[in-house]
């Protein structure tokens, strides 16, 4: 029986780790993805202390400072379900059929990449559909790629991408991107980029692999668009199932609704990182790291006593 079971191995997972265990609290930390969406950052330039970083290298230094505690036992597992019984632990079922328990949960099961949902994507997935282009943007080295998308991860991946591929259409359905003006400024700096602005892509063409795209409206001429890769990059969906099994209540943006000490809805249940509602929906290293921090203490105080905000809000 664990004090705390923490599901998810990103930035909030291993923060929360290493102050539940500076609690000297006995912490199960699991998830079936090591490092979660900070590895796909090919360039952390805001965590302080580090002017310059990359996504892996930094969770890396996150995993080893929370399984340098003794009272830290790490697993690479897939969860299968979360429980409670009739007495006051949770159980944690994996998909081996192995189980363990803890008197407490923190959900930092992050995100997921949200899918365009257009003919020829899930056919053509792994067949020059990927959904990081920080991550694999090296497979296509001379080759003509499409980013779709307008946020921080679609146009640092076009930035990324246009390193090594010979020319990258950067499609997006608004005239003005999301990004960090940082990024906008590094991808402007790239001779082999053009701005596919205000369309959409309607069809991902090919057999075997990725040929082109189609466009709802016409781009120089032509609807389509001769690539050889197409980088889904618009955004991501909170992973909030395993929550939602044991009754925590998501918001209007699928979020999981906590209090101000990070407890969901649930009793003796919190969250952190990109799955939570807990920093206005920004999704940061920083702010997942703060989060962490926060339920690891509501967990310390929930255990000596002090059951916090009695599940989130009793009014749902």
């Amino acid at each position: 029986m664990y004090d705390v079971a923490i599901i998810g191995l990103g930035a909030a997972g291993y923060t929360a780790a290493i102050y539940t265990a500076r609690y000297k609290l006995s912490t199960l930390i699991v998830g079936e993805d090591e490092g979660g969406m900070g590895v796909t950052a090919a360039e952390v330039g805001n965590w302080p202390g580090a002017i310059d970083i990359k996504g892996p290298d930094l969770m890396e230094s996150f995993k080893k400072h929370a399984t340098n505690f003794d009272n830290v036992t790490r697993k690479q597992a897939r969860v299968e379900k979360v429980s409670k019984g009739d007495k006051a632990y949770f159980q944690i079922t994996y998909q081996n059929g192995e189980t363990d328990e803890a008197k407490t949960l923190i959900f930092a099961t992050g995100s997921d990449k949200r899918h365009l949902g257009v003919p020829g994507e899930d056919k053509l997935s792994g067949k020059g559909v990927t959904y990081c282009a920080t991550c694999d943007a090296f497979f296509y080295k001379g080759k003509d790629v499409a980013v779709l998308g307008g946020g921080d991860s679609a146009v640092e991946g076009a930035a990324i991408a246009a390193q090594v591929a010979n020319k990258v259409y950067l499609i997006h359905r608004r005239k003005e991107f999301r990004a960090e003006p940082f990024w906008v400024d590094e991808v402007k700096k790239k001779d082999n980029v053009e701005y596919v602005l205000e369309r959409r892509v309607v069809e991902i063409l090919g057999d075997d692999k990725v040929s082109g795209v189609k466009l709802d409206k016409e781009f120089n001429g032509s609807d389509t668009i001769n690539v050889d890769g197409v980088f889904i990059e618009i955004g991501s969906i909170p992973s909030t199932s395993l929550a939602e099994m044991l009754g925590c209540k998501i918001d209007d943006r699928k979020h999981l609704k906590v209090g101000e000490d990070m407890q969901t809805s649930v009793k003796g249940v919190f969250a952190a990182g990109d799955v939570s509602s807990g920093s206005n929906y920004f999704a940061q290293f920083a702010t997942a790291a703060g989060e962490g921090s926060v339920a690891a203490n509501s967990v310390f105080n929930y255990l000596q006593g002090d059951g916090g905000s009695e599940g989130y809000l009793s009014e749902g």
